[in-house]
């Protein structure tokens, strides 16, 4: 668990700040999703869109108050649902806990803004899990419930920070690469009976 990290809005005057969020968006979906953010240009871009009305931008600092991870969030049904997008933490600081500090922060802040419920798409474009390269138009949820994690997916740590799958968009990114929906409540559910 890293106690050291400050988590902060990210400010539009902090150009410092924005160019580290921008360089983690690039070198943080290099590897599996190149074509998301392939430059500073269009992740900078990414970062800016972040300071629009019903947007939240938080920045995890590290002691030398270097950006180490970034997430972001969208309102939307009126602010009852909001999407987490993105979500990027530096290569040399994974599995420390700062993905899950900065989930946390963002669900902390929508819930106060009234949400009820914090939703995300993780897409699967490489063949990560057993989702990608298949007709999901048959047998869909057998197929959701069998999901297995191939190679590093990350909606196995979305599902440790109390998210569940909620459906696939199949062929999303081109055949049989589907993106993965997922959400959390965040309310108490009352089961009516």
């Amino acid at each position: 668990m890293n106690d050291r990290l400050k988590i902060v809005s990210l400010s539009a005057q902090d150009e410092g700040a924005i160019e580290q969020v921008a360089e983690l968006l690039v070198e943080g979906f290099r590897e599996n999703w190149p074509e998301a953010w392939p430059t500073l240009v269009e992740a900078k871009k990414e970062v800016y869109d972040s300071f629009e009305p019903g947007r939240i931008s938080l920045v995890g600092l590290n002691e030398a108050n270097r950006v180490v991870g970034w997430v972001g969030g969208i309102e939307q049904y009126d602010g009852l649902v909001w999407e987490l997008h993105p979500l990027v933490v530096g290569e040399a600081y994974r599995g420390q806990d700062i993905g899950r500090q900065l989930v946390t922060a963002l669900e902390e802040q929508v819930r106060q803004r009234g949400a009820l419920t914090l939703w995300l798409g993780s897409d699967d474009e490489n063949n990560q899990t057993t989702l990608s390269g298949v007709n999901l138009y048959t047998d869909t949820w057998k197929q959701i419930a069998n999901i297995k994690n191939l190679r590093r997916h990350p909606y196995e740590f979305y599902q440790k920070l109390g998210f569940v799958i909620i459906g696939v968009m199949p062929d999303a990114n081109g055949p049989g690469k589907p993106d993965i929906y997922m959400a959390k409540s965040l309310v108490d559910i009352v089961e009516q009976s």
